[in-house]
């Protein structure tokens, strides 16, 4: 890994590097070409069309026989671990059950993006079209589509909701129990299922579902067992022709793959490659992404202590198999439409780890594996997997340490979420204690408990805060569209107080969060119809016990979130509104509404803007004033939002409600682009504050003044994540004495202002600009877009001008 400058150099020092064959692996993953690969669709349609009058729960799990069957696999000279996704590295399979429609269209189009380019062969082309027409109307897309009740139309061909991402794909945004995987083996779950399956009284009507969803387990437990066979034999094949340490290494491949993941895991080497091809296996069923680690160096802990205490591997060697792990979760990959790549921005997978926290008893639950993973994160640096450190009040001042020496590194690595807040949020919504101190972050900042949550703890419809004002401001017409979205209340020019304003947003508000309902309950009722997942159902508590999948009801807790987006751009708004428009009488409501219109380009609108931009308090420094206005707001939204309960309510789960959620990872640049111009002086079509964030440019008063703002939020109610990023210099840390106020500045943010969640990009506007002229320059660049991390180099150019454009902050 060839970094430049002193300060990277010594942080590598810090960490050491990886082993030469490791590096090796790195270079050969990142210099592949991501490719689209129909193998994936050719043999799910394959199985599809052989078993089309069976239950849809058998027809999913012979069509991921089919494909573990058959797929190519492969082994990579320099790996420890086996298991690939597509036939390459990088490639990007398709999943026709879901859709095909985009695929179809952009075919030449891939290559030609602004960012998240993906490439193509005439041959793949030709391999897609030859399905087509099973597909049609025969998908998640196209029945979906038509489930959705005309009352909701407007809202679905303005793409107002956002819900692109989820008729195209799987949910996910969960992680299954690993900890049972390694301890029992699927063996283990095979003789349950065998149980139950043996006991059902085939009178009662339910039974003959639940029948049939064990015999859909059982044939995906075989499946996988088969897949991991292939690896074994595989690699017996292989060893026959190497030499010295690799025939070594190919052979003790050999024997894990032959054991694993059907049999329990004993050593370490066992144990990751079990959790690997689980990891793996549940991306090849669905192309749902935030499938997450969970509570990565508490399930692997065992396995490291009984090898280091046999001697049976050193921490060296953990580390490369580490590293090893981080590379291979990175070869794995999803094309999104173009629309969906404007909220997706750097084609992220949101593989979480989760480090340090808390045990069940309220212990500090760090490890020496907890210090290991911080290691090799640091010596990968990768955008995969994203890592999590779980932070409380009496973390370790030496991994608090080891975690700022790995953000000092610049990769947006690690975020920390605070126990402080979440634990107690989560008993406040029914959770056990014991289950909500084992809580670990799923894919940006979104946490659950891992193995016995539903699908989508995050991500459903994006509620865009500054755009229902404009609505508003309309009479409930949408101003990009053009298109009635409710029945409004009369136009701002004509409205005489701040009051009438308020009254206005609370109907509209209340309304729209009744409209993301009825989609979000019509999309989750298709998914459950048409594409149950077998696997990561069956891998979580209690889908097996209650017979069911994730869908209809089998986890053990199912709470769900949609993304709120411009939480700075309403605050800032409402209060240019409300100071200047109505308290001091300086910009007249006509005036004001007429730049809107005119986008602030006359002279005399520029004017406005100005006034609107500095003569207003802004979100982000401390004022009441500006903060209250939006808690005000969002707590309207969040009293609406919590009296419809998701599709699983009342069929099994513990919660089946929704809470709020902030973590709308890059939804603010394509959220943005549909928004007109704002009245906190924001032009048309630029992107919106991420997250919870302030603003670009607008927190003037410090990090200390953005955590007391954000803290103002209802951070309790907020349990889908409270997403904030800030940005810091790398030279501003380089001085111990900032690492220090750094860290004090957290333990304040978490400690006493009940933060939920806080990330940095250590890299400065000077090096992202010269990245974005020069990219050659910075192959290796990695920024913090939202809750997750991508390469630098691999963004569109408004989501790069989005990152440069955040504040750099002073200690």
């Amino acid at each position: 890994m060839k970094l430049k400058g002193g300060y990277f150099m010594k942080n590598v020092e810090h960490f050491g590097d990886l082993t030469p064959r490791m590096n090796e692996f790195r270079e050969n993953v990142l210099n592949k070409k991501p490719y689209i690969c129909a193998e994936r669709a050719l043999l799910a349609t394959e199985s599809y069309k052989e078993n089309r009058n069976q239950p849809v729960v058998i027809k999913r799990a012979m069509m991921l026989k089919n494909i573990l069957e058959k797929m190519s696999i492969y082994i990579e000279d320099e790996t420890l671990i086996v298991g690939n996704q597509a036939s390459a590295n990088r490639n990007a399979p398709i999943f026709p059950e879901y859709t095909l429609e985009f695929v179809l269209n952009e075919l030449d189009l891939f290559e030609r993006r602004d960012g998240d380019v993906f490439y193509i062969t005439e041959e793949t082309k030709e391999d897609l079209r030859s399905i087509a027409s099973f597909w049609e109307n025969n998908n998640l897309r196209s029945k979906g589509g038509a489930m959705l009740p005309e009352e909701v139309s407007v809202y679905m061909e303005t793409g107002f909701f956002g819900m692109e991402g989820k008729l195209n794909s799987g949910d996910a945004h969960l992680a299954v129990d690993y900890e049972t995987v390694l301890k029992q083996g699927l063996v283990g779950y095979e003789k349950r299922v065998l149980k139950l399956k043996s006991e059902l009284d085939l009178c009662v009507a339910e039974n003959i579902d639940k029948y049939h969803f064990y015999r859909a387990v059982l044939i995906v437990i075989d499946a996988v067992k088969t897949y991991a066979e292939r690896f074994s034999k595989l690699a017996a094949e292989m060893a026959e022709n190497a030499e010295g340490q690799r025939k070594e290494e190919l052979l003790e491949i050999s024997r894990i793959c032959a054991k694993v993941p059907y049999e329990p895991a004993e050593t370490f080497r066992e144990a990751i490659q079990s959790t690997w091809f689980i990891q793996l296996i549940l991306q090849i069923e669905s192309n749902g992404h935030s499938l997450s680690y969970g509570r990565f160096d508490q399930y692997l802990y065992p396995y490291y202590k009984h090898d280091k205490d046999l001697g049976l591997i050193t921490d060296d060697e953990v580390v490369e198999i580490l590293d090893n792990l981080w590379i291979k979760t990175l070869t794995i990959n999803k094309v999104r439409s173009q629309s969906h790549t404007f909220s997706s921005a750097g084609s992220p997978m949101y593989q979480n780890v989760t480090i340090g926290g808390q045990t069940v008893d309220k212990k500090d639950a760090t490890n020496e594996l907890s210090f290991l993973v911080l290691k090799s994160v640091a010596q990968t640096r990768l955008p995969q997997p994203n890592l999590t450190v779980r932070y409380h009040r009496n973390i370790p001042k030496a991994f608090l340490d080891e975690a700022v020496e790995v953000m000092k590194l610049g990769t947006g690595m690690p975020a920390f979420n605070s126990d402080e807040v979440i634990i107690p949020s989560f008993i406040e919504k029914g959770v056990k204690e014991e289950d909500a101190y084992n809580y670990s972050a799923i894919g940006c900042v979104e946490t659950a408990v891992p193995g016995k949550w539903g699908y989508r703890c995050t991500g459903m419809s994006y509620m865009n805060f500054p755009r229902i004002l404009l609505m508003v401001m309309n009479d409930g017409v949408d101003m990009t569209s053009g298109k009635r979205f409710f029945e409004g209340s009369g136009y701002f020019k004509d409205m005489k107080s701040y009051e009438e304003l308020e009254q206005a947003i609370e109907k509209a508000m209340r309304y729209l969060t009744r409209m993301s309902v009825i989609v979000e309950n019509t999309i989750d009722l298709a998914l459950e119809r048409d594409v149950p997942d077998i696997l990561c159902s069956a891998l979580t508590q209690d889908c097996i016990g209650r017979g069911k999948t994730l869908k209809e009801g089998g986890a053990i807790y199912d709470f769900i979130s949609g993304l709120q987006v411009g939480i700075a751009n309403m605050a800032d708004s409402l209060a240019a509104i409300k100071k200047l428009v109505f308290d001091e009488n300086k910009i007249t409501p006509e005036q004001l509404w007429n730049a809107l219109l005119d986008d602030f380009s006359t002279e005399e609108n520029k004017k406005i803007q100005q006034m609107l931009i500095n003569d207003a308090p802004k979100y982000g420094n401390d004022n009441d004033y500006v903060d209250q206005l939006v808690v005000d707001v969002y707590n309207i939204y969040i009293d609406e939002m919590k009296k419809y309960p998701n599709t699983r309510h009342g069929r099994g789960p513990i919660g089946g409600i929704r809470y709020a959620g902030t973590s709308s990872i890059s939804a603010n640049v394509g959220q943005g682009f549909s928004t007109m111009a704002t009245p906190d002086g924001r032009n048309a079509r630029t992107p919106l504050a991420e997250g919870c964030s302030p603003a670009h440019s607008m927190d003037k008063k410090g990090p200390t003044a953005v955590f007391k703002s954000v803290s103002k939020l209802p951070t309790h109610e907020i349990t889908g994540g409270v997403l904030l990023n800030q940005k810091v210099t790398p030279q501003l840390l380089s001085k111990e004495e900032n690492k220090e106020k750094l860290e004090m500045l957290i333990k304040t943010f978490f400690n006493r202002l009940d933060g939920y969640h806080v990330q940095y990009n250590v890299v400065s506007r000077d090096t992202l600009i010269d990245a974005q002229k020069h990219p050659e320059k910075h192959r290796d660049l990695i920024v913090r877009v939202a809750g997750y991390s991508a390469f630098f180099n691999v963004l569109s150019k408004a989501t790069q001008d989005d990152i440069i454009g955040r504040t750099e902050q002073t200690l």
